[in-house]
């Protein structure tokens, strides 16, 4: 062995040992966590409702406290820095003490860990070394240094190993496993930049494909939720992502950097009670995102509020009484006066024509010789109330609706949609008109929750719910604090923690599911990926969802293929937050080889796409392979460019094509013997080999991309498309046509 193997063998041994060190706190402390919550699970077999709850509400905070642990308890550490002042810290997912409280491992969103993503040599934020530890599981077999500090390279004393593609490389080189890698370890200065960012308001971070946009997001919302934990544990963060694919190929991130307070949903499920992923044809998805259908419903649901086209002649107990049109136009008045949406101002428009109508009813009985006094009016009004006809004329002149009901019966009426148009939307109106019983489409999201605001709820029964929980709140805190004198001493729990779990053990849900329930829920933090696709109306139903408006919001808008899609940052958000807008760069490429990056970039400037400048850190080893085929022959020969690329075992490969040819392309590749199991849609990530559309792909990676008939895609949704295609490979692009190429593709 010569000396530079002994010199890595001997620093191997030395932070095997450290991690060995580690891990072994981190069993003890699963080991002391599992011990309490069987203590929980066993200590009140005969217990009252009161204990129960107290036993549930300990016991799931042992259990989010266990779920962390696992979650980490297989790569625990990651880096080490070395410092000026002969100090050395370890950074991991998760910070670890030892009993005495020396901190053993530093959590990498802590202040302390900064300086491992944003030292460089020109600014070393006394950093001297920066060390990555390459693990499987809880081995490390590999390190990586970066020497910040010159002067140690002159030092013979100094262990410092120069070997090696470096961290970065050897992330972005592996092949892909269908979930986002945790990437905590490999966030590079100009990411981490973003991600520690104290902006308060809209923060945009604009980069081209494979710049780690995503990875951006999910670690921002970690950092938030570790820094401000106490402002956002209890609203939570929402992540909106394209597709259901794709909140798979996340999903393990968040939980692996020991995060759990995240909803996560698609645009099809923002609403509570409908689930859709059906998109409408452009021409109608253009329209419904348009900005001007939020006046559009305005308008019709004003319309809903209608006054007679003449005064109803009542019959009440044998009197006749007429509601003049004039009465119920002044009680209209008096209730949109109030300002409140339709279902709730509808109370105060019924009190206000029964107040017009039972003086005309006490004017009618005095008229037929009967006496009325003061005492009488609430008898009246009871009648007033119960008779048919009364209650049959108010309905029809305010009626209360659901959303769904609303949007429904609108949709299906030309005549009222054209009545509601706005100028700019009166010669498309047309193309909303469908039957009530057509399935909701992923556009008519925001349309329901624009008309559930403008219909509201009954404020009453809220408020009533509002205040008690307040109090409930602050008896179980009380509470709390009395049960932990008696019950745990560890320094675990915080009474203000076991009363949350109190409240939840009596609600019965997870946080995820009250706030996915509840449309009128609020979260801490919006966190919109793939932000490019969202229309103005999109945009409106987000903004309700964090009034205090503090979003990350990931995207590029070179790739936005929908129809209602934002093309400016600016012109999308700027209505909602004036001068909060931050606008961040990512600029350099960590997906793409060049050789294919190039590719894609030369064919979207050919197709004048805003594309941002971006630099790729990896020349690749391949350019894309062009094959051109007859027409009859196109998925006979795309079939065996994916045959011939799998006998590579270069790793997932995605054939990408327009949404007409997939299931065509999916049953080839399923007939031909020895491939793998084949997927379809962004559903197919899980698949080694899967056949999808540009935008089932938005977002994802794969080792190798097979692209069929470019010109298609261009066809169905714009050059957008085809860019996102071109650029999720990892290391082979393939390009199968048989009509001519888009402009760029061919050098």
């Amino acid at each position: 062995m010569d000396d530079a193997e002994e010199q890595i063998a001997r620093e191997l041994a030395r932070e095997q040992a450290y991690a060995d060190r580690l891990y072994a706190r981190l069993d003890e402390l699963i080991a002391q966590v599992e011990h309490n919550l069987d203590q929980i699970q066993g200590s009140q077999q005969a217990s009252t409702h009161q204990n129960r709850s107290e036993r549930d509400s300990f016991m799931a905070l042992y259990e989010d406290r266990l779920a962390l642990l696992r979650s980490v308890a297989r790569s625990v550490v990651f880096g080490r820095l070395d410092m000026d002042d002969a100090a050395r810290r370890y950074i991991g997912r998760i910070g670890l003490f030892t009993p005495e409280r020396e901190q053993l491992l530093v959590d990498w969103r802590a202040p302390a860990a900064a300086a491992f993503y944003r030292a460089t040599s020109a600014e070393r934020l006394e950093v001297r070394l920066r060390r990555h530890l390459i693990n499987r599981g809880r081995t490390v077999v590999g390190l990586e240094d970066d020497v910040l500090d010159q002067s140690m390279l002159e030092d013979p004393e100094q262990d410092v190993l120069l070997q090696g593609e470096g961290a970065l490389l050897a992330a972005v080189s592996g092949q892909r496993t269908g979930r986002m890698g945790d990437i905590v370890a490999t966030i590079q200065a100009e990411q981490d930049r973003i991600i520690r960012s104290e902006n308060r308001g809209v923060m945009v971070v604009q980069g081209g494909p494979g710049t780690g946009k995503t990875a951006v997001a999910l670690h921002r919302a970690a950092y938030l939720l570790y820094t401000h934990r106490r402002r956002l544990e209890h609203t939570g963060v929402l992540i909106m992502a394209p597709t259901l694919g794709f909140l798979r190929y996340i999903e393990r991130v968040l939980p692996s950097l020991g995060e759990s307070g995240v909803v996560m949903l698609t645009p099809g499920e923002l609403f509570p009670g409908v689930e859709t992923f059906v998109h409408d044809r452009d021409e109608v998805a253009a329209v419904k995102g348009d900005a001007a259908m939020a006046e559009l419903i305005a308008r019709a649901v004003k319309q809903r509020q209608v006054v007679p086209e003449q005064d109803v002649r009542l019959r009440i107990d044998g009197t006749p009484v007429t509601l003049s049109r004039e009465m119920v136009r002044a009680a209209r008045r008096e209730a949109r006066a109030t300002h409140k949406p339709h279902n709730a101002a509808r109370a105060v428009f019924v009190r206000a024509a029964m107040d017009r109508l039972v003086e005309k009813y006490e004017k009618a009985l005095t008229a037929r010789g009967h006496t009325i006094v003061p005492e009488d009016r609430g008898d009246l009004l009871s009648d007033l109330r119960h008779d048919p006809e009364v209650k049959r004329v108010l309905n029809l002149a305010w009626l209360p609706y659901t959303p769904q009901g609303f949007l429904r019966i609108l949709l299906s009426r030309p005549d009222r949609l054209a009545a509601a148009a706005p100028r700019s939307l009166a010669d498309r109106v047309d193309l909303l008109v469908r039957p009530k019983s057509e399935p909701w489409t992923i556009e008519d999201i925001p349309l329901l929750d624009e008309v559930a605001e403008l219909l509201g709820e009954d404020a009453a029964p809220a408020e009533a719910r509002a205040k008690d929980d307040a109090e409930r709140r602050t008896a179980d805190v009380e509470y709390a604090r009395k049960v932990i004198e008696n019950i745990d001493s560890s320094g675990i729990i915080r009474a203000e923690d076991l009363a949350d779990q109190v409240s939840q053990v009596r609600d019965g849900r997870t946080l995820a599911e009250r706030a996915s329930s509840e449309r009128s829920w609020t979260y801490g933090h919006v966190v919109v990926d793939e932000a490019q696709e969202h229309s103005p109306m999109s945009w409106r139903a987000l903004m309700r969802r964090a009034p205090t408006k503090s979003f990350t919001v990931v995207g590029d808008v070179a790739q936005t293929s929908s129809a209602g899609g934002t093309h400016s940052w600016t012109d999308a958000l700027s209505p909602y937050i004036q001068d909060r807008l931050q606008v961040e760069h990512l600029t350099v490429n960590y997906r793409t080889p060049r050789r294919i990056m190039d590719r894609a970039v030369a064919m979207a400037q050919a197709h004048q796409l805003p594309v941002t400048s971006v630099s790729s850190v990896r020349e690749g080893d391949r350019d894309p392979r062009i094959e051109r085929t007859d027409p009859s022959r196109l998925v006979e020969t795309a079939a065996g460019s994916v045959a011939a690329v799998q006998e590579e075992g270069l790793g997932r490969l995605a054939v990408i094509t327009a949404q007409e040819r997939v299931q065509e392309i999916l049953e080839q590749l399923r007939s031909l013997p020895g491939l793998p199991a084949v997927g379809v849609g962004s559903a197919g990530v899980d698949d080694e080999i899967a056949v999808m559309t540009a935008q089932d792909a938005k977002g994802l990676e794969f080792d190798a991309v097979v692209l069929v008939e470019p010109a298609e895609l261009v066809d169905a949704h714009g050059a957008g498309d085809l860019y996102v295609a071109m650029s999720r490979a990892t290391q082979h692009l393939g390009v199968v046509h048989a009509r001519e190429l888009p402009r760029g593709i061919a050098r």
